[in-house]
């Protein structure tokens, strides 16, 4: 399969997973089971395109407008873009998955200043409800992903 078609397919599942779950994929606490897709990129980085397009449309339908583009897909390229750095030179995937997990988590201070900006929420109080959020899915899924990895190979199936 192309990777311009497995990123298509992995751009609409991001969105279907984030419309499943719309009361809480926005906002200052946010669990989109979506976010799971994040650690794809630590088997093969030619899936942070389908990721980031799903963040991308899904914040231009159903976000906060075009700040929610920027700040979103801006955290989303930032933080799968470190973990795709390290591919080659992190070669343990259990370390790599875990810093993906500390990147989103970290990087969701993006996602709280713009919501400081648009929504004129607390800063430092958002952030640390969306860090934590954010380091709960990363988490929970990041053993699912190396599972399912071990079945199904992502290194090799784009």
């Amino acid at each position: 399969m192309s990777i311009v078609i497995t990123n298509g397919i992995l751009m609409a599942l991001y969105l279907a997973l984030t419309i499943l779950v719309s009361p809480v994929a926005s906002g200052p606490i946010q669990f989109r089971i979506s976010e799971s897709l994040n650690h794809l990129v630590v088997f093969n980085r030619k899936y942070l395109w389908g990721v980031f397009g799903g963040v991308v449309i899904y914040n231009a339908l159903f976000g906060m407008g075009i700040l929610d583009v920027v700040f979103g897909g801006g955290q989303t390229l930032l933080a799968l873009g470190m973990t795709a750095l390290l591919q080659n030179k992190v070669k343990n995937v259990k370390i790599r998955l875990a810093l993906n997990a500390l990147f989103f988590s970290v990087s969701m201070a993006l996602i709280a200043a713009m919501l400081y900006l648009t929504a004129a929420l607390p800063f430092w109080a958002t952030y640390a409800w969306l860090a934590v959020s954010e380091a709960i899915i990363m988490t929970i899924s990041a053993p699912l992903m190396y599972y399912l990895d071990q079945r199904l190979h992502f290194e090799k199936t784009i």
